[in-house]
């Protein structure tokens, strides 16, 4: 695991921590979090772009998403 240091305002330090603790959870926690929405979001968007693979390909994966979601 690795230790990252960053630096915020006071005032976005305090409205983070108090988020995290109405959620229930660390400060730590909530970074993680943030973080992995941040990079499933940036996954979608790579691996979905237009210029990347055909455009069948890209809606069958949907169509099987759908299908799947629909159960």
């Amino acid at each position: 695991m690795s230790t990252l240091t960053i630096r915020l305002p006071s005032d976005q330090h305090e409205r983070l921590k108090a988020l995290a603790s109405a959620r229930g959870i660390s400060l730590n926690t909530l970074f993680e979090e943030l973080s992995e929405r941040a990079l499933a979001e940036f996954g979608a968007k790579t691996r979905f772009r237009p210029d990347r693979g055909s455009e069948r390909r890209r809606l069958d994966v949907f169509e099987h998403l759908d299908r799947a979601h629909r159960g």
